[in-house]
């Protein structure tokens, strides 16, 4: 990709984070290029959004550099913040204000004038189908809009990098495919991307390179495509069926030299080099299905639900 030949926007080196004895972030290396989207994929408490908040010079480092657009963030936040644009997780609008007002009064943390403050809050309600409620007060809008405001309101800077964490949580479909249309136009148009996300198709579908995160540390990053090929295959066979009944056909798959995995109620075979024969075992169901990031995320992240 051509904005691989550019030199990084966000660098860091050995990026650590600890919240007394807890550690957050353990040692990560990353560069984010200009023009990049980066999704940042992990289970809760894998140390995702405390990298999100050192970027956006917010937490400041506990260890290692962290270098935004040539800026040392902890000697330089203030500038730092300046080209970036950020969306927490948590829609935190001013509900005693308008639509349009809530994006005028965050303009002047930007010392934006005036005249160029007004136009651009117009340009990004266009962009998220906002201008007709441009009056209403924020606590009219729904969930969904509340949180295209947000993004609008990340914009109203021209940011350089936009920070996105988690940021289609909670919408519905026709909402969530709105935000991914304005994302990938906002970059095209330049602008580098970060985003985190628990949603696998959302990360598919605009990110250039995926980190996966797990426990503060960096597990393994790469385009989607090429992590869905490296650790999972080209497809992936479910067959169904309970812990007690798998011994005989782990038994035969271990006998083919295959990659698998086994969870109560199914077993999951997965296929590089093509389908995989038919088991003799008896088996409830089968399912073969094209590998997605999900199965990648399962494989690396474990499939127990961790707290």
């Amino acid at each position: 990709m051509s904005h691989l030949t550019s030199p990084p926007l966000v660098v860091a080196r050995q990026l650590t984070k600890r919240f007394g004895t807890f550690t957050a972030v353990d040692g990560i290396d990353l560069d984010v290029h200009p023009g990049e989207c980066v999704a940042i994929l992990g289970p809760n408490g894998a140390g995702k959004s405390s990298t999100m908040r050192m970027i956006a010079a917010t937490s400041p480092p506990t260890a290692g550099t962290l270098i935004v657009d040539g800026m040392d963030v902890r000697h330089a936040a203030r500038r730092v913040k300046r080209i970036l644009g950020v969306v927490p997780q948590e829609n935190n609008l001013d509900p005693d204000l308008s639509v349009r007002v809530n994006l005028l009064v965050y303009a002047r943390y930007f010392d934006i004038p005036r005249a160029l403050a007004a136009a651009r809050a117009d340009e990004a309600l266009a962009l998220f189908q906002l201008s007709e409620r441009a009056a209403a007060p924020v606590a009219s809008l729904s969930g969904g809009m509340q949180r295209r405001l947000v993004i609008a309101r990340a914009l109203i800077n021209q940011p350089r990098l936009l920070l996105l964490d988690e940021p289609t949580t909670g919408l519905d479909p026709q909402a969530r495919h709105l935000v991914w249309s304005k994302l990938r136009q906002l970059k095209e148009a330049g602008v580098t991307l970060v985003l985190t996300t628990h949603y696998m198709e959302e990360a598919a579908q605009l990110a250039d390179r995926v980190i996966m995160m797990d426990r503060g540390r960096i597990l393994a990053e790469g385009p989607p495509a090429t992590l869905v090929t490296r650790h999972v295959g080209h497809s992936v066979l479910e067959l169904r069926l309970t812990r007690q009944e798998q011994a005989p056909l782990l038994a035969e798959l271990a006998r083919w030299s295959a990659e698998f995995e086994a969870t109560d109620d199914a077993v999951y075979v997965f296929e590089r080099d093509g389908p995989s024969p038919p088991p003799a075992t008896p088996v409830r169901g089968t399912l073969r299905r094209p590998a997605t990031l999900e199965d990648v995320f399962l494989r690396l992240t474990g499939r127990s639900l961790q707290e």
